[in-house]
């Protein structure tokens, strides 16, 4: 395995590492690029003029960041790489700290479609934002914490032909020994965050697997982690803006768009379904000078590169894939492609996305699904419906998809990373 390629891994595990929750994820994009000379504005305020800029955003658990070359005018276009900072997890319910039998335990619901069982008898951490009675917002993490027991193989001797978990009464975490009514789960996290319980009065808390992500397998060649639905696609475009920003001279205007609630539908203000991504193109191109004629110019001369990860084949689940397309860990990132436009991949997205390909000298493949298996969606329709831009969806191919720990191709990820570089710099 080539050494930038497992460093690249490395950097990624640290990455997720720092984003146990969709608000932390949005942060450590906000403080890398701040390293890397990007300002950051505040929705609030009134936005500079902004040729030969590097400026980034920050919406709850979504974070927009964009460079803007010397050239710019009204109608330059933009090219887009689009991800999501959430995963599927357990959330922290109102009045979290539950119990019985000597047992503390956490309130929780299911968010997302996860796969539950993978949760099963793994250390779990705590993080997300919380909110206090003047409205200051603070994250809170805290390190392993959690468990959900499974029941032992002698007390449920058909847990091996089929285990089905009762999504309310069989999720709920152990956190400790003790009565539910001497203890409580918020302080702990407050504790983390350095603030008084006291003053919490909202917060959004998930569940987050504590292992670090790893390299392993014959040659280093699999990388496996939590979350990689889809900080592997946020990391990967996070490391192509910082890259792209130095001596940045391309035709248009390089922007990397994080979304939060993809996995919930993305129908909020953090989601692509939402106002975000056009309140902020908008303004940029306001600070360039457009009227309304040439936003639309803009828009019409933009890409977006939606990055979501697909299903690579299953040794163990051929008849689950296509029999033909089976895309493989290691043979390059995936172009999607869905005849019910589940992806918004057309025919021109297809032939862009291999030009990109091919700028960065990285291979890569399709991914279909089995007719009789639909597939799921992703950020690209959503974006395409709201904002006419055309759009093409991509990504790696990973194992366990929706799992507590995921699987994916070491040389997957340092490709995707290079074809994004590729696609800002066009």
């Amino acid at each position: 395995m080539p050494v930038d390629a497992l460093a690249h891994a490395s950097d990624l595990a640290d990455f997720v590492a720092a984003s146990p929750s969709s608000f932390h994820a949005a942060a450590e994009v906000a403080r890398r690029l701040r390293d890397a000379g990007f300002t950051e504005l505040s929705e609030h305020d009134a936005w500079p003029a902004q040729p030969g800029g590097r400026f980034l955003v920050v919406r709850d658990g979504a974070v927009l960041a964009w460079v803007v070359p010397a050239s710019a005018d009204a109608t330059t276009g933009v090219h887009i790489f689009g991800a999501h900072s959430d995963s599927p997890a357990l959330k922290l319910k109102p009045r979290p700290t539950t119990g019985s039998l000597g047992w503390l335990q956490a309130g929780v619901e299911v968010y997302g479609g996860p796969l539950l069982n993978s949760w099963l008898d793994r250390e779990l951490r705590l993080a997300g934002r919380l909110v206090l009675d003047d409205g200051t917002q603070v994250l809170a993490a805290t390190g392993a914490l959690l468990r959900l027991p499974q029941l032992a193989i002698h007390l449920d001797r058909e847990a091996n032909d089929g285990l089905a978990l009762d999504k309310q009464r069989q999720t709920q975490p152990v956190w400790g020994l003790g009565e539910a009514e001497s203890a409580d789960l918020l302080a702990e996290l407050a504790t983390e965050a350095g603030v008084d319980a006291a003053r919490i009065r909202g917060y959004d808390i998930v569940t987050a697997d504590a292992a670090r992500g790893t390299v392993f397998g014959k040659d280093d060649v699999f990388f496996a982690s939590g979350r990689l639905d889809d900080l592997a696609s946020v990391h990967a475009g996070v490391v192509a803006l910082e890259r792209a920003a130095d001596g940045f001279d391309a035709e248009r205007i390089a922007m990397l768009a994080v979304f939060d609630h993809e996995e919930v539908g993305s129908a909020t203000r953090s989601g692509a379904a939402g106002p975000f991504l056009s309140d902020v193109l908008e303004r940029v191109q306001l600070s360039l000078g457009a009227d309304r004629e040439q936003q639309l110019r803009s828009l019409a001369a933009s890409w977006c590169v939606s990055s979501d990860v697909g299903h690579a084949v299953h040794p163990n689940y051929a008849e689950k894939h296509d029999p033909v397309v089976q895309p493989r860990l290691g043979s390059g990132p995936i172009l999607k492609i869905n005849a019910n436009q589940r992806y918004a991949t057309d025919g021109a997205g297809a032939a862009a996305w291999h030009a990109w390909c091919d700028a960065a000298g990285v291979g890569s493949q399709e991914f279909v699904s089995n007719n009789a298996v639909p597939c799921g969606s992703t950020i690209g329709p959503i974006t395409a419906t709201r904002l006419g831009i055309a759009t093409v969806d991509v990504g790696i191919p990973i194992l366990s998809m929706h799992s507590a720990r995921e699987l994916a191709g070491v040389a997957d990820l340092a490709d995707l990373t290079r074809v994004a570089e590729a696609f800002f710099t066009a």
